[in-house]
């Protein structure tokens, strides 16, 4: 019988970080779907290959070096008349330290010259004026070389895209080698970024004797860009010029791109016009409490207006914030992914317009919850400039709006403004005066449910990714000739990043304590701390630096009585917290030393000299150009009265008195930081997405190797099981005990409960034990069931299915609460293999989501 002939290999390229841009994702997974084997390579954050998992679509993101750039900005730097000028001297450090040789000459020589008698003494004068004459003559012909040389800030091009913007043959020399090694039958590329490379590794490939067709997805329309630099604005045109007729086809996002880049290249062959819409499919099925407003924190009645996307100049949010004054009680919502110099600009115009506080800054979702998060804002807004790459495409937000059923407040840039008011589903505004733009608001905003009946099933047909994906796969199907077998009915929309096979990174310890590179001259900074819980900002520290050289850290930790010694750098005594002096060196530690700082539980890092939360240090942080961001561990950000109504065994049932009171108070104080503060926000366990559900999950780090254990489980006739809770009211322990209790007088188990050992003797506990009980009434899992998984253990907890969701159904932890425990220890026990199967399992997803290489990749965004 015939080996089945393998599923056609698409291999999709992009020159960004792959996680934030929507359409390359949805091209991917549609094409998976469709059967084809996809291969999605993307930019590393980090100076290693990083490599992850969509389902079946493997994600490689490369590093890209500066190399070629360095070496064309070399030879720019140092015309040949400059090298006879300049001598040598290459800038104004070398010049003061060819001073300060040349002074100590002097001294040396002079001195000796007076020291000197006769002949010798004359001799030394020669060659001291002689000396002099030359350094003068080398100081005047390098001032003289810096006037009339100096390099401009916005350089005129050199009509040469590789050395123009030397970028695009780095981002090829980066690309090109893992491109070639897939042997795709098609290459997507998107953007002109990559334009280059798609031609390169296609022509290469196929004098190799292999079949490859290459699409180049043109997503914005280049010539017609604001481009920040001259010799950008030359590169970019002139690289899709000098490709785009070689493609194999040419794909683009409206008819009307499709149409000038026809006209502009002399295509033969009009590009396929393939929109960035949302998949509607999942529309509806978003997370609980994923909402814009919530974000915001205002309620049902509160007139909202949302902008989400890239921020720009060309993008005209300075349109919408002067006009702010003219509608008062009306919100705004901006979604996005980082605060930029832009933002900030239009923050403090808000600001002196008495605005501010009604401006939001809410984080980026993922791309298939979008429509849902925005759904309960009133308007949309694209209020574009009319520049010449606004004016010929329907942006990706217009489709996410009018599928979150929001009508549109747009500028009158060409494509938009037909289509809104053709479809009457918006208002239209002069796109430089904000006075129309408050007409069209107060208009759109009295109108929205008459505007919102104009969104009707046909638009929304047409502005849906099942609808304009159809072409580009009957795309790649003819271009490679080929189709897949069958299609893969099982991949989901949905599908997220998930660890793939990565190599991690050791590096030896002594003492078995986390090691990381400390604070230096990188050119990342990064600050850690100052809650440090359960030793996790170590562990940190030692994952991101072992995957980053370009990142040193400083762990902090607010030493309470209480405590565990776990590693930091610097220990604060919490009791001194507000001391004054105490204050201020933390104030002296912090700005000036740090590029970045990583904030875990929301506690302050200046003692308590601004408050005794993280919210009042920010204004200071962002003054010193501090880039921040907040990690939540826990009972810090989790709702007990939500926690209650979605967990029937809810830890908060048995809390002690005034406990969830307290909690109650805190969690809605931190809730309210991160929604208000537009941070990039990081969760240590998945149970937390349901709190915060606009943060990403940066798992636990473990120390996975020295938890490793070859004994075999669930040999013995009387399995021992191990449960060791920190405070038994938050693992559910009395509500177990019972059942444990009676296996354990009936000789069916060996029940161990370790309380009160100390952490040095609990490792042996966990490697002796055949089965582990965790928690029973959060949802998830901790430090604890990880170490244990490390150790091949087969691990038994209550896990929820938000959890199960974040991890992709790969979480080997057996599901049990206190009523279905018995049931569930008896079908482990009748099945000795199949649990010990768990136990290996159990390894393999302890290595591949905690050893810290996944939550480096993860926080590598943060850090670029």
């Amino acid at each position: 019988m015939e080996p089945p002939a393998r599923r056609p290999r698409l291999a999709v390229i992009v020159a960004n970080g792959v996680t934030g841009d929507s359409r390359v994702q949805k091209t991917a997974v549609a094409a998976a779907r469709d059967g084809w084997e996809v291969t999605l390579i993307g930019r590393s954050a980090t100076k290693r290959v990083e490599r992850s998992r969509m389902g079946p679509i493997d994600v490689i993101k490369v590093p890209v070096t500066t190399e070629f750039k360095r070496s064309v900005h070399g030879r720019r730097a140092r015309p040949l008349l400059g090298s006879v000028t300049q001598f040598g001297i290459r800038d104004q450090g070398e010049l003061s330290r060819y001073k300060a040789l040349h002074r100590a000459w002097v001294r040396e020589k002079s001195a000796e010259s007076a020291w000197a008698k006769g002949p010798r003494k004359a001799s030394l004068k020669t060659v001291l004026r002689a000396r002099r004459a030359v350094h003068r003559l080398r100081v005047r012909a390098f001032n003289w070389e810096e006037r009339h040389n100096r390099t401009p800030k916005d350089p005129a091009p050199v009509r040469d895209w590789r050395r123009d913007w030397p970028q695009l043959v780095d981002i090829d020399l980066a690309f090109g080698p893992e491109l070639e090694k897939l042997k795709p039958d098609v290459i997507h590329a998107n953007d002109a970024t990559t334009i280059a490379t798609a031609a390169r590794s296609a022509a290469r490939l196929r004098a190799a004797g292999n079949r490859c067709a290459w699409i180049y997805d043109a997503h914005e329309y280049v010539r017609g860009v604001e481009w920040p630099s001259r010799r950008q604005a030359y590169a970019f045109p002139a690289v899709e010029t000098e490709f785009i007729g070689r493609a194999d086809a040419v794909v683009t996002v409206s008819s009307q791109l499709a149409e000038l880049l026809t006209t502009d290249h002399e295509l033969a062959r009009p590009p396929v016009v393939v929109g960035n819409s949302p998949v509607r499919e999942v529309i509806g099925a978003g997370r609980a409490g994923l909402s814009v407003r919530r974000a915001c924190g205002l309620d049902p009645d509160v007139p909202l207006m949302v902008y989400s996307g890239w921020l720009g100049p060309e993008r005209g949010l300075d349109a919408v914030i002067d006009g702010l004054p003219e509608l008062p009680g009306v919100h705004l919502a901006i979604v996005s992914s980082r605060v930029t110099p832009l933002l900030e600009e239009l923050l403090e115009t808000a600001q002196s317009l008495g605005v501010r506080d009604r401006i939001h800054l809410v984080p980026y979702v993922l791309q298939h919850e979008v429509p849902d998060y925005l759904s309960s804002a009133d308007v949309g807004l694209t209020p574009f400039r009319r520049v010449p790459n606004c004016e010929v495409s329907l942006p990706t937000k217009v489709a996410e709006y009018l599928q979150a059923g929001l009508p549109l407040v747009t500028s009158d840039v060409r494509v938009i403004k037909a289509f809104v008011e053709e479809e009457k589903l918006g208002t239209v505004f002069t796109w430089d005066d904000p006075k129309t733009f408050v007409a069209a608001a107060r208009d759109a905003l009295s109108r929205r449910r008459e505007l919102a009946e104009n969104i009707t099933e046909e638009v929304l047909k047409d502005l849906s990714w099942e609808q304009q994906s159809a072409a580009l796969l009957e795309l790649y199907r003819s271009l490679s000739k080929t189709a897949p077998p069958g299609p893969l009915a099982d991949v989901p929309w949905t599908v997220q990043e998930t660890p793939g096979l990565n190599s991690p990174v050791k590096v030896p310890r002594e003492g078995g304590e986390p090691a990381w590179r400390k604070l230096g001259p990188t050119p990342v900074k990064l600050g850690l701390g100052p809650a440090n819980y359960a030793g996790q900002g170590a562990a940190f520290a030692q994952a991101v630096t072992q995957a980053n050289p370009d990142v040193s850290a400083e762990v902090v930790m607010n030493q309470l009585p209480q405590s565990f010694d776990y590693p930091a750098d610097v220990y604060i005594d919490a009791a001194g917290l507000a001391k004054l002096d105490v204050q201020l060196d933390q104030v002296k530690r912090v700005i000036g030393r740090y590029t970045h700082v990583l904030v875990d539980a929301f506690q302050p890092l200046f003692g308590q000299l601004n408050g005794t939360s993280i919210e009042g240090d920010l204004a200071a942080l962002r003054t010193a150009r501090i880039k921040v961001a907040l990690l939540a561990h826990g009972s810090e950000i989790r709702d007990p009265d939500r926690h209650l109504e979605r967990h029937e065994f809810s830890l908060f049932r048995d809390a002690p008195e005034g406990i969830a009171a307290k909690l109650r108070t805190k969690a809605r104080n931190n809730r309210r930081i991160a929604e208000r503060s537009g941070l990039p926000l990081f969760v240590t366990t998945p149970d937390l997405l349901e709190d915060l559900p606009t943060a990403r999950w940066a798992p636990l780090v473990v120390d996975v190797a020295s938890w490793a254990d070859d004994r075999p489980v669930m040999e013995r006739k009387r399995p021992i099981v191990l449960h060791a809770p920190s405070k038994r009211w938050t693992k559910g322990t009395d509500r177990i005990m019972p059942v444990l209790t009676e296996l354990h007088d009936q000789g069916v188990i060996d029940f161990r409960l370790a309380e009160g050992i100390p952490w040095s003797e609990m490792r042996e506990l966990v490697r002796s034990a055949d089965l582990v009980l965790d928690q029973f009434t959060t949802g998830s899992y901790g430090t604890f069931a990880v170490e244990a998984m490390a150790a091949g253990k087969p691990v038994v907890g209550y896990i929820s299915e938000t959890v199960r969701t974040a991890t992709q159904g790969r979480l080997p932890i057996v599901n049990a609460t206190p009523d279905t425990l018995r049931d569930v220890l008896g079908t482990l026990l009748a099945d000795r293999e199949g649990a010990a199967a768990i136990g290996k399992a159990s390894v393999e997803f302890a290595h591949t989501y905690h050893d810290g290489t996944w939550t480096a990749q993860v926080l590598g965004g943060f850090l670029k």
